[in-house]
């Protein structure tokens, strides 16, 4: 598993921070390959991390062809289903769960702290990620177990998330309690009727199984969002890469859906005010008062923009400019030292951060 792309090499090194040195495991040794335990996650693993781990070892495999980043990406989410489709004592499975539908019971976030505003509990937005770094194993490894649990993780989170399904406009729940039987936050987060659209699409259009079908869950969601975007606008760098990243599924080629362009467009100009502003300019912006993970999420989001997809050369010429502005926000925190900060542990949130400054860099298997 030599690597030798100076870019690569730049990949690879905040992935081995978080995941260990896998590069120099023997073929036997990633066979039986556990995940080192992260610190910022409850028995080691935190479902948004290693959502992003898992799409960067994709990320890893599409770049190099090498199988082995496919064992490493299989290994880990049978970890994350091993400890996070648990309850925190690691003694049963979550309520509705069994050995036949071991996500029948969702996946709880992996919090430290079992309880209180910062405790342990099921959100859809960490969920929805995970049913698409499913999805996306399936679809580059051609293991269509991967989007059946996807399947499967939907059947049994949405209708908790959903709710008043039959009225002409659902509503949904951010936080529910780990056995989903609470609802913890009542209102719905930012993005998530929109981004549990798309993913749900990815999963059906990979689904060749047609008895597991999101039809009615697609048109659920469909309903909930149907206009809620029209003027959508955020100051939070995470949440326009993220909406970025969300529409570009249906916003590029020659397929695009009205609602998709006008939320990647919406996003794109609320970004726009915030590189106008100097907002990821370490000189005039300090990083003391910014996180490294949501600007990452920006990048992210803006390396998803492909230039190829476009038609005319002035819009290629628009998609390249994105690119080279989502380069100016990984490289300025590249001269803050992020690398070695992540490498020392010197910061919170390390993991996260290290993951997606990878998806940043490139987000392949996210694309």
């Amino acid at each position: 598993m030599t690597i030798t792309s100076p870019h690569l090499v730049k990949f690879l090194k905040p992935m081995q921070y978080v995941y260990g040195n896998f590069s120099e495991l023997s073929a036997s040794a990633i066979s039986r390959w556990s995940p080192p335990p992260s610190p910022d996650g409850h028995r080691g693993r935190y479902l948004w991390t290693d959502a992003f781990g898992v799409c960067n070892f994709l990320t890893l495999y599409k770049r190099t062809q090498d199988q082995n980043y496919l064992i490493l990406a299989e290994r880990l989410i049978t970890n994350v289903h091993d400890i996070l489709g648990y309850t925190r004592d690691g003694k049963s499975r979550l309520p509705g769960a069994t050995d036949d539908k071991p996500l029948g019971g969702g996946l709880r976030i992996g919090k430290i702290e079992e309880s209180g505003s910062d405790g342990d509990v099921q959100y859809y937005h960490y969920l929805t990620m995970w049913m698409f770094a499913l999805n996306r194993m399936a679809v580059v490894s051609g293991k269509n177990q991967f989007n059946d649990l996807a399947v499967q993780l939907v059947k049994a989170v949405h209708p908790r998330f959903v709710q008043a399904r039959e009225a002409a406009r659902p509503r949904m729940v951010w936080k529910m309690s780990i056995d989903l039987q609470k609802v913890l936050v009542p209102r719905e987060g930012s993005l998530d009727s929109v981004q549990g659209y798309v993913v749900y699409r990815l999963i059906q259009n990979a689904s060749s199984d047609p008895e597991n079908t999101l039809v009615e869950e697609i048109d659920d969601l469909r309903r909930v969002f149907h206009g809620k975007y029209d003027h959508y606008r955020s100051l939070d760098a995470l949440d326009l890469g993220m909406a970025v990243w969300t529409a570009h599924w249906f916003a590029q080629g020659k397929t695009k859906e009205k609602w998709a362009v006008n939320i990647r467009d919406r996003a794109l100009q609320c970004l726009d005010a915030l590189f106008t502003e100097d907002f990821f300019d370490s000189a005039l912006n300090p990083p003391r008062h910014r996180l490294a993970f949501r600007e990452f999420g920006a990048a992210m989001g803006l390396r998803c923009l492909d230039p190829e997809t476009q038609t005319s050369e002035d819009e290629k010429k628009i998609y390249e400019m994105w690119d080279f502005r989502a380069s100016i926000i990984t490289a300025d925190w590249e001269k803050q030292g992020i690398l070695d900060r992540m490498s020392s542990d010197s910061m919170g949130h390390t993991a996260i951060t290290s993951v997606m400054f990878c998806s940043a860099l490139d987000p392949g298997g996210e694309h």
